[in-house]
């Protein structure tokens, strides 16, 4: 995502208050996104109850979400340039906020979908914009440790927002249930689209910036097609209807590579095609998101429907200490990552697959008698090894492109990265729903899945570059 950063002549009229009051605006917008993004994972089972939605609301409920944020956050970056950061941050909070409100109103699958889907659209319009406001607005010199409170907020974020919403699901206020989980962003999307719209600066934006529309529909179009193939295939035993659309994306996604090098401003560089470090890079990550986004959710599925849990014991079972094991090692490999460089990688691969394998022996000799205290060890160490490679697959993968192509591999890996995460959590749940009357027989075989796919990713590392670049503000 091609991203200028403004010119920092208006940072001096800001005073030091309000320039915090504009970050904490930012880090809000990051955590509405984080915990929505996420609280699916937890909710599922009970919303489908609630809706008679059946297994492909599940996989519809993690994929929706992730898809419209992924196929659209490098156009929402754009747009910000072309009109204004503030002005779409504003446009982002506002959509994000009206969509959750109707999130919690939903009365059917249908309208659920649709307005997450809504969701993740106005998302990837509103946080794209955040650090290039921060760069307009702070000095050059203040701009880094602005940017450190985003790890250790985004990270209580993390792991409190399985809590708050597994909470709030069996607590029942005001007998919302899983309702509340969307609707208490009236309150706190409300509060910070007032706090922006006081406090953002003006922009004015570059018009001259161009936006490559064909190739964002080609994307959409690849992925919805995807998706649908994959779920409606599941779940309706692989009808001609979901085969087709499998055709139709892959014809999709040829024509948005096609598109990519011969479009005028593409979405992604053409050169970094030829980027053997890149591509590896690339791959690696698609596959190894998209398998820890699957397992995410079938976890979450296993707990409940397989041992009972309620969502709460689920959440400090089995997200939580997940979650607390990916921020623990992000702080830990942010200072590591320039000493190991690429074996670093390699490290959180092979962390995450003991933990997963762990995971595997645990509930294969224990079924649905597996208890916490196999499981909250086996999920703190794949949560490890996540936290391992989060943090450092993209900045090896980016390790030696060209400055020029810096913004745009930058931006196509964290749009990537949303898409794997589509399509992770629709095919993984895919390979549990097919057993799911043998709960403990469909985790071991989608965990079984995720190791092959954890493995795959091991023998990828070597291609990657060996260090990342050095780090600039």
């Amino acid at each position: 995502m091609t991203s200028t950063i403004a010119p920092p002549s208006p940072t001096g009229a800001l005073s030091p208050a309000r320039r915090r009051a504009i970050l904490a605006v930012i880090l809000a917008a990051e955590v509405l996104d984080l915990i929505d993004a996420t609280l699916t994972n937890l909710a599922a089972p009970t919303i489908t109850a609630s809706l008679r939605g059946g297994p492909s609301l599940v996989q519809w409920l993690g994929a929706s979400y992730a898809l419209a944020l992924g196929v659209l956050l490098v156009v929402g970056g754009r747009l910000g340039d072309k009109l204004g950061r503030r002005r779409v941050f504003l446009t982002g909070l506002a959509g994000f906020t009206a969509a959750s409100v109707v999130c919690g109103l939903a009365v059917s699958p249908a309208m659920l979908i649709t307005a997450r889907l809504v969701q993740g659209a106005f998302g990837a319009l509103l946080i794209p914009q955040g650090f290039g406001i921060l760069g307009a607005v702070f000095p050059r010199d203040q701009i880094g440790r602005a940017f450190s409170a985003f790890g250790p907020v985004l990270g209580l974020s993390a792991v409190g927002g399985p809590i708050l919403a597994a909470a709030l699901i069996d607590t029942d206020p005001f007998g919302l249930g899983w309702r509340s989980m969307f609707l208490i962003n009236i309150v706190l999307g409300g509060a910070a689209l007032l706090a922006a719209h006081r406090l953002l600066p003006r922009d004015t934006g570059d018009r001259t910036v161009a936006i490559d529309t064909a190739g964002s529909l080609l994307l959409a179009g690849a992925m919805s097609t995807l998706l649908y193939g994959l779920i409606d295939g599941s779940a309706h035993d692989w009808r001609p209807a979901a085969r087709a659309a499998l055709v139709a994306g892959a014809v999709f996604f040829t024509l948005f590579a096609r598109r990519q090098t011969t479009a005028a401003n593409p979405l992604i560089q053409p050169s970094l095609f030829r980027n053997r470090g890149f591509v590896s890079g690339l791959v690696l990550g698609i596959a190894f998101f998209a398998a820890v986004a699957g397992l995410l959710y079938v976890v979450s599925l296993f707990l409940q429907g397989g041992l009972g849990y309620p969502p709460l014991r689920t959440a400090l079972t089995g997200s939580a200490p997940m979650a607390a094991g990916i921020v623990i090692a992000s702080i830990a490999c942010h200072r590591l990552i320039g000493k190991l460089g690429r074996t670093l990688v390699l490290i959180g691969l092979l962390t995450t697959l003991a933990g997963t394998l762990g995971l595997w022996a645990a509930v294969h000799t224990q079924a649905t008698a597996t208890g916490p205290t196999t499981i909250v060890p086996a999920v703190l160490v794949i949560g490890l090894g996540m936290g391992a490679c989060f943090g450092t697959v993209y900045d090896i993968t980016l390790g030696d492109v060209t400055p020029a192509e810096a913004g745009s591999g930058s931006g196509s890996l964290t749009a990537v990265q949303q898409l794997a995460n589509a399509l992770g959590a629709a095919a993984v749940t895919t390979v549990y729903f097919h057993d799911s009357a043998r709960p403990a027989h469909a985790m071991t075989t989608s965990l079984l899945i995720v190791v092959g796919v954890t493995l795959l990713c091991c023998c990828l590392v070597r291609l990657l570059p060996r260090a990342a670049q050095p780090q600039h503000h």
